[in-house]
C-alpha cells in the first residue's frame, strides 16, 4: 500500500526508540516526590567511567546516599533505579544512553550490566594479578604496605582469594625485617598460627607501626588514598544533609 505522506515528513528522523533503558515500576504512593536537593546531591558525585574510577565504589556510595530516602510504599530499589542515570557522566553516560529502551528491569540487573560493561573480565584479571604480585617497596612502612594491600582488595571485591591466600600473599610480599617481626610476634613462625590468629597479629603490628612517624619517602600513591578518604567523608556528610533536605515519610 502506498505511503501518501509528504516527502518532508517521510525524511524526518524517527521519534520512536528513544525511551529510557531503565524500567521504573508504577508508584502508587501518595505525595511521592524526589526533591531537587537530593537530585543535586546525586549529581555532585558522578561516575565518569575513567580508568582510575571503580564502579564498585560508585555503586556503594550511591547506595549509601539513596538509603537515607524512605517513602511509604516505595521500595528503595525503585528510588535507586529512578536516580541512577543522574549519577553518570562522560563515557559512562554514553554507555547508558546507548542501551535499548526497557532493557534494565531491576536494580540487580542494572548492577550486573554496569559491571559487565565497565568492569570487564580483563580488568578483573589485571587486578588479581596485581594482588598476587604485591611487594612491599622501598621505605614503605609495614602499616602503609598493609593499607595498600587492603586497598587493592577493595578495588576488586570479587577477587576470590581466601583469607589464607591473602595472608600468604601479603606475608611473602613483605621485606625480610617485617617478615621476621611477624614471626617473632607469632612466637617463631606466623605459619604456625590459624588464619584468625595470624590476622590479629598483622592487625596489631599495623596499629603499632601506623601510629609512628612515617618516613618522608614512600612509594604509596597517597594522593589516591587521601582522595578516596575525602570522598568517603564527603559521602557521609551528603548523607547527613539528605536527612534534613528531604521529607521522610514513615
Amino acid at each position: 500500500m502506498a505511503d501518501n505522506r509528504p516527502m518532508g515528513e517521510l525524511l524526518q528522523a524517527p521519534t520512536e526508540g528513544y525511551g529510557e533503558a531503565i524500567v521504573i515500576s508504577k508508584i502508587n504512593a501518595d505525595h511521592f516526590e524526589i526533591k531537587m536537593n537530593f537530585l543535586q546531591l546525586v549529581q555532585a558525585n558522578p561516575y565518569h567511567g575513567f580508568e582510575r574510577e571503580n564502579p564498585h565504589t560508585h555503586i556503594n556510595n550511591f547506595k549509601r546516599i539513596t538509603s537515607t530516602l524512605k517513602f511509604r510504599d516505595v521500595p528503595n530499589d525503585v528510588i535507586k533505579l529512578m536516580m541512577f542515570s543522574y549519577s553518570l557522566e562522560g563515557s559512562a553516560r554514553v554507555w547508558y544512553d546507548k542501551e535499548p529502551p526497557n532493557y534494565i528491569l531491576t536494580w540487580e540487573d542494572l548492577v550486573k550490566k554496569i559491571m559487565n560493561q565497565l568492569f570487564p573480565p580483563s580488568k578483573t584479571t589485571h587486578l588479581k594479578n596485581e594482588i598476587s604480585r604485591v611487594t612491599q617497596r622501598f621505605e614503605e612502612t609495614f602499616g602503609e604496605a598493609c593499607e595498600q594491600f587492603k586497598e587493592m582488595l577493595r578495588a576488586c571485591p570479587h577477587h576470590g582469594f581466601t583469607k589464607l591466600a591473602q595472608i600468604d600473599i601479603f606475608y611473602n610480599g613483605l621485606n625480610d625485617n617485617d617478615q621476621d617481626s611477624l614471626n617473632a610476634a607469632a612466637g617463631g613462625n606466623l605459619l604456625s598460627k590459624t588464619n584468625r590468629e595470624a590476622l590479629q597479629i598483622i592487625k596489631n603490628k599495623s596499629k603499632v607501626h601506623y601510629s609512628r612517624n612515617k618516613p618522608n619517602v614512600s612509594r604509596i600513591n597517597t594522593n589516591s588514598k587521601e582522595s578516596a578518604s575525602k570522598t568517603d567523608d564527603r559521602i557521609d556528610k551528603l548523607a547527613d544533609q539528605i536527612s534534613t533536605l528531604v521529607d521522610i515519610y514513615c
